[in-house]
Parts: C-alpha cells; sequence; structure tokens
C-alpha cells in the first residue's frame, strides 16, 4: 500500500504549463526516439535495436534464419517495450528490396509486395542479418562506440552503431515527428563512396563539386528523374526540395502498324496494383481518350501493358497524358531533417551530411584503435611472464603444488606483475608443451610492432586519413555500382517543355461540362453537366454549401488561400460526385491553420485584386499565380498575425474597401500598384480591427453590396478619397455583413 498514489495529494497548475511541459516531454521523446534518424548511422532506435538483438542471436549472413517472432520477442523483451506488430513491420521493411535500396535484413517467406499486399505473420516468416548490416555492426565489440543501459537497467545497447556502410543516404529514412518530418530518399553507394573520398581527400569540396559524385537518388524501383539540374543542386544544398520521378516505359510494335507501351518500372513507393486500378477507372470515366485498355501482366518483375486507342496515336502524348492524370509521374520529397550527434534535430544540406559520417567513422576509427593498444598492452605484459617463467617451469609448478597461496609466491620468486601470475596459474597443462621460447618472442614482436604503428597512426590524421579512404574503397567493392546490387537503377531525363505538355494535354482531354462543389469544411467533387445549387446535393453532417462553379473538364481551378498562396488543379482530375467527395487537403500542401478565400476557374488575361486583413494590396496578373507544384505559389507575403482575407476579379476604375469598424473608402484603381508577389501598400488604415471587404467596380455603374442593392454616384461622392485613409461610416442600409456583391 505504500507505493499506491495518494488520491489526496492533488497539487493545483494553470492548464498551460501542465499541458505545454507534458506535450514539450512527447515531442522531445518522439523526435530523438522514434521518428528522427541519426545522422551516422542513418538508423532509427527501432531499426537500430532489430539489427542489435539479430546479431546477440547470431544471425549473421552464414548462419541459418530463424523465425521472425522470435526477433522480435527479444527486441521487446530485451531492448523496445513497444508493440509486436510496430517492430514487425519495421523489420519487414529492412527486408522489403522494393522498399530499401540496400536490405539489412535478408527475409524468408512472404515479406509482402509492390502492390501493397501485406506480409505472412511473424511466426511463419524468418530472418536474418546480411552484408550490408554486418557491414554497419562491424567494430561493436571493440569499444567503436558508447553503450547505454536498456529500458529496464538489465542490459546495454549501442547508443549508434559503428557504420563502415553510409546507410543514412544509401537507404533513405522517413519519418514525421512532432511539428518536423524527414524524407530522405535512397541513393547510389558506389556515389556516395566517391563523393566521401573525394571529401577525405579535400575536405573544403564545395556542394557544386560534390554532386559531380552524387547525381540524384537511386531508386529501388529504379525510374526516371525529370528535374533540371539546378533544382537538384539546390534541393541538396538547401536540404529540401523534391524530385518529379516517371516510370519507365518503351514502345512495342505490333502487326501492321499496331504498338503497345510497356512499363517496367513505377516510380518509389508507388503501389502498382492501386496505379493499375486509377488507369482503368480513368479509361471508363473516358478522361484517358487516348488509351484502350491496361492489363497487369507482372510476374516478379513489374509489367504493366497499356493498349492505344489506335495506331495512330502518338505514343508520347499518350504517357504524357498518364503522367499527368495518374501516379505514373510523383513527387518525392528531400527534407534531410536528422538528429545531428543524436541529441540534435536540424536540416543538413549534403555536404553536410557526408561530412558528419567521415567525423563519426574517424571518431571510431580512433577508438578501435586504441582499443587494440589496450589489448596488445595486456598481450605484451602476459607474454612478458611466459618469457619470465620459461626456463623454471618446474619451480612454478613445485610452488603451485606446495603452496596455498601460488600467486604471491610466483610474483615474488620471478618479479611478475598480478596479471602476469593470473595468467600463468589460469594456462592449462596442455598448454605447457607451447609454450616455446621462439614462439612467444616471434608474437612479442609482432605485436610491439603492431603497437608501434597503432600509436603513429592514433597520431597522425593522415594517416587516420588514408585508413579511412581504404574503408571506403572496401565498402565500394562489396556494394559500390561495379557489383550487382550497386549497379544505378534510376535514370535521369531532361524535362518536358511545360508548356507544350500542357496545351497537348488539354487538347487530349474531352471537353466536357461539369460544375464543381467545394464544402465549407473543404470537401472538393465534380458533378457532369452544369448544375444550379439544389437541396439534392447532400454534405456531411455539420457541413454546407461554400463554394459552386461551372467548369469544363479542360479547365483549370485556382485556389486563393489565407496564407497568401495560389494553388491550382487539373479539372479533368478533381474527384467524382458520388459521396462527400475528398478532402481538399489531399489535392494540395494546405497548411492546417489556412483556409481557402476564394476558387475560380481560370482565364488568361485577367488581374486580380488581392488585399490582407491588415489593409494591404495589391493588383496582380491571374497568369502568374497560376501554380505548378502541389506546394502552391507564393503570391501575397502575409506577416504573422494577418491572414490574406480578399481575392476579387478587376473589373473598373475604381475600388472599394470596408474595414470591421463599417468604415468605407472609395478611390481609384490607379492608386494600387500592379505586383508579382509582395505584401502590397495599404488600402485602408484602421486605428482598431482590420480589412473586412475589398472590391473593384465601375463608378459610373455604382457598388453592389451583398444584398443586392447597387449604390450610385451620388450616393457615393461622400466616400470617394484616396487610397491609405480611414474612410467614413457605410452609407446607411449597406448590408449588415459589410460584404461586396
Amino acid at each position: 500500500m505504500g507505493d499506491m498514489p495518494n488520491p489526496d495529494d492533488i497539487r493545483a497548475a494553470p492548464l498551460n504549463k501542465a499541458l505545454s511541459e507534458r506535450y514539450l516531454a512527447y515531442a522531445l521523446s518522439t523526435i530523438t526516439q522514434r521518428a528522427l534518424p541519426d545522422v551516422r548511422d542513418g538508423l532509427k532506435p527501432v531499426h537500430r535495436r532489430l539489427l542489435h538483438a539479430m546479431r546477440e542471436l547470431g544471425l549473421n549472413p552464414p548462419a541459418g534464419f530463424k523465425k521472425c517472432a522470435r526477433v522480435v520477442g527479444d527486441v521487446i523483451g530485451r531492448f523496445h517495450p513497444h508493440g509486436d506488430q510496430a517492430v514487425y513491420d519495421a523489420l519487414v521493411r529492412l527486408a522489403q528490396d522494393f522498399a530499401v535500396r540496400y536490405p539489412l535484413i535478408e527475409g524468408q517467406g512472404n515479406f509482402g509486395n509492390v502492390d501493397g499486399d501485406n506480409p505472412a505473420a511473424m511466426r511463419y516468416t524468418e530472418s536474418r542479418l546480411t552484408p550490408v548490416a554486418q557491414a554497419l555492426l562491424e567494430g561493436l565489440d571493440e569499444d567503436a562506440v558508447d553503450f547505454r543501459a536498456t529500458y529496464d537497467g538489465e542490459d546495454r545497447e549501442p547508443v549508434v552503431l559503428p557504420a563502415a556502410f553510409p546507410n543514412l543516404l544509401a537507404n533513405g529514412a522517413s519519418g514525421i515527428a512532432v511539428g518536423m518530418a524527414t524524407s530522405i530518399p535512397p541513393h547510389n553507394a558506389g556515389e556516395i563512396c566517391a563523393a566521401l573520398t573525394a571529401l577525405v581527400e579535400n575536405p573544403a569540396l564545395t556542394d557544386a563539386k560534390i554532386l559531380k559524385y552524387i547525381k540524384g537518388p537511386d531508386f529501388p524501383t529504379g525510374g526516371i528523374i525529370v528535374d533540371e539540374r539546378a533544382a537538384i543542386s539546390e534541393a541538396y544544398r538547401t536540404g529540401r526540395g523534391s524530385f518529379r520521378v516517371r516510370g519507365r516505359w518503351e514502345r512495342i510494335e505490333g502487326g501492321r502498324g499496331s504498338y503497345q507501351i510497356i512499363v517496367d518500372q513505377v516510380p518509389y513507393q508507388i503501389q502498382k496494383a492501386k496505379l493499375i486500378e486509377r488507369i482503368a477507372e480513368l479509361i471508363e470515366q473516358k478522361k484517358l481518350s487516348l488509351l484502350e485498355d491496361v492489363r497487369d501482366e507482372s510476374t516478379d518483375e513489374i509489367r504493366i501493358v497499356l493498349t492505344p486507342k489506335n495506331r495512330s496515336v502518338d505514343a508520347e502524348l499518350l504517357m504524357e497524358q498518364l503522367f499527368r492524370l495518374t501516379d505514373l509521374e510523383s513527387r518525392v520529397a528531400l527534407n534531410m531533417n536528422v538528429l545531428d550527434g543524436g541529441l540534435v534535430p536540424r536540416v543538413m544540406s549534403l555536404r553536410d551530411v557526408l561530412l558528419a559520417f567521415l567525423a563519426h567513422r574517424r571518431d571510431v576509427l580512433r577508438r578501435r584503435t586504441q582499443h587494440r593498444l589496450e589489448k596488445i598492452a595486456i598481450r605484451l605484459e602476459v607474454l612478458a611472464g611466459y618469457l619470465a617463467v620459461y626456463l623454471n617451469l618446474d619451480r612454478v609448478i613445485k610452488i603451485i603444488r606446495n603452496e596455498d597461496e601460488p600467486k604471491p609466491k610466483l610474483m615474488k620468486a620471478f618479479g611478475l606483475s598480478e596479471l602476469q601470475a593470473e595468467a600463468i596459474l589460469n594456462m592449462r597443462l596442455r598448454s605447457l608443451r607451447k609454450l616455446e621460447e621462439t614462439e612467444i618472442r616471434t608474437e612479442y614482436v609482432n605485436l610491439t610492432g603492431e603497437q608501434k604503428n597503432l600509436g603513429k597512426l592514433l597520431a597522425s590524421e593522415k594517416l587516420q586519413a588514408t585508413r579511412m579512404l581504404e574503408e571506403i574503397r572496401a565498402i565500394d567493392e562489396r556494394f559500390g555500382s561495379k557489383t550487382e546490387i550497386g549497379r544505378r537503377r534510376t535514370r535521369f531525363s531532361a524535362p518536358p517543355e511545360i508548356a507544350a505538355e500542357a496545351d497537348s494535354i488539354e487538347a487530349m482531354v474531352e471537353r466536357e461540362p461539369i460544375t464543381v462543389v467545394c464544402s465549407e469544411k473543404g470537401w472538393l467533387r465534380a458533378f457532369k453537366g452544369h448544375q444550379e445549387p439544389n437541396d439534392m446535393i447532400k454534405y456531411r453532417e455539420g457541413d454546407r454549401e461554400r463554394f459552386w462553379l461551372h467548369a469544363e473538364t479542360t479547365d483549370r481551378l485556382m485556389l486563393f488561400a489565407t496564407d497568401g498562396r495560389f494553388f491550382t488543379l487539373d479539372c479533368a482530375k478533381l474527384p467524382g460526385g458520388r459521396g462527400n467527395g475528398e478532402a481538399i487537403r489531399s489535392f494540395i500542401d494546405l497548411p492546417p491553420d489556412a483556409d481557402i478565400v476564394s476558387m475560380f476557374v481560370h482565364r488568361d488575361g485577367r488581374k486580380l485584386l488581392l488585399a490582407s486583413t491588415s489593409g494591404h494590396g495589391f493588383v496582380t496578373a491571374e497568369d502568374d499565380a497560376v501554380a505548378l507544384r502541389r506546394s502552391g505559389k507564393q503570391a501575397m507575403a502575409v506577416p504573422s498575425g494577418t491572414e490574406a482575407a480578399v481575392c476579387a476579379f478587376v473589373e473598373g476604375d475604381c475600388v472599394a474597401v470596408i474595414g470591421e469598424n463599417r468604415k468605407l473608402l472609395v478611390f481609384a484603381i490607379g492608386e494600387v500598384p500592379e505586383l508579382a508577389r509582395g505584401r502590397g501598400v495599404i488600402l485602408q488604415r484602421y486605428k482598431d480591427g482590420h480589412l473586412l471587404d475589398a472590391t473593384s467596380f465601375v463608378w459610373k455603374e455604382g457598388l453592389r453590396d451583398v444584398n443586392g442593392r447597387t449604390w450610385t454616384t451620388a450616393e457615393l461622392k461622400d466616400w470617394r478619397g484616396a487610397r491609405a485613409q480611414a474612410g467614413r461610416l457605410a452609407p446607411r442600409g449597406f448590408a449588415r455583413s459589410g460584404k461586396f456583391g
């Protein structure tokens, strides 16, 4: 009962302080103990513990396999007190050759496939370590790294692995922590070794020079990267970016001029079955006008067969359509957010990551050398003891037989240290015949020479660099570009002409009228035909209609968000009208704290009036606001505490602005500058509150409010002024909401 908590022990604490302290502890735990890899060995704790536990079980490459259930049980019981399924999932991924470029675990049994099928249960599958994992663990018994107590204090585990293999870049990593994430694609080990060699020889090597060795990612599933070299270089320099990856295809000629297209590689982490399902769905919806059929003829190797409508269809155009509408082209993110030294999370450049790995390898080399020197010193002392007693073996035996405490007598008789006396006493009788002076002296000389060389190695950074180069060369010979596993799989190609591609795709998509509907909570869908708002359209509970637009399948849908970014969606790709649609955030990278301000169909040549709650605004060209990326295009700079609030078409010669204080101001549109990007100028000043709405209109035609009333020139003349004034209270009868029509 003494250990039971006291129910009356209640301490008052501010809720915000209690929550922040607990959430911070959780965040730190997630960042350091779960989601982010260590820059030195490229592993998260669960992966490190898996490899260490398998090594402890003796599951090295020459050994036999053991049941995965046994491995998972050991990992959970001794090192990682978490769910068995989570540990097994981590084990499975390390064994999947389509998920990991250089598998760390060799699996036997069903470990899943590229279609997304689940692996067999852990009681059916077996595993052991691969040579790559062995390279990561090499030197663990030689004091190469620090060890710490396990969660229950009964065992010890390595803080980091010695990592002779550059695992972080070679195999990549991904994870989502609290407030941060990491996404590192896999690379070619041979190219990494070449870059490491160059960096050892010249530590001042620049990012640009490093990219002569590391061309870009090398995915286990192959594919083709279609990005500008400048974009790839910038991504590696900053540690953030993305790579545009396409599936590999070829045209196979048939009889009478017909042909088929064979896709034999798909982008990284794309499930083949879902990709084919999506293509079939688009064919059924008549959104792939040039494609007749799709078949999956895959065995162990991927083979997707595409049949065009007829032999006159251009294969390049057909594939561009597929790349545009399906995951046959995808983006792989680069966010090199890693734990520096195992503790501090930070985004590193490619050069930083390579230098951190080399610093770790130098530290491992020094520690292993020091460990070997200590072992040599102990052995030399023992050998000196053997030499001291060699000629007096009979006297040694007599002392051991006649003395109750032989150790002190031996030490005194022959001038031995305690270690030497202990070694002689522990010697087996059968070893006496091997105790030959020549052999002892030969071993003594050899060890003395090795001790001298290791001492020089510890004292010389140049010798350490030479040894590191030898280690890198050994890894390159085992796993580099000349080996079967190390041969580059992902190729590079020049990016397609975006304008030409867009025009071609638009020409191929069948032009059909659609109605785009977006709800208050951001659920998007498209109905066939042009429909007027009606009660037949159902929404989720607590949700309602917000945007209702008429468009064509060849149009582009533009969105403006409160964070000042524009997003662009292809109307041909919008989800159908069945159900409640799909969340808009599944199409664009819209932050959780941002919302949609405006949604409209893109038209060439128009101008847009943008305004923020701070009262700033400017005019921008709609053509310049079209975003080609999922992350959108930043148009309006929105400082902390403010939001983008207005995106209105410029139609007229005047601008009307109204604030939360219901003060209205009208001025000439010529006073508002046209910018491609920025914060803009002050449209209306406020002592308190913020901008509510803004619009443009033709002065002679009057201003329309949200209730439908049009305010004439005579009624508005007292509100006409200059930009950046405070304005006057809106005229009596103006819409209560303060919004314009």
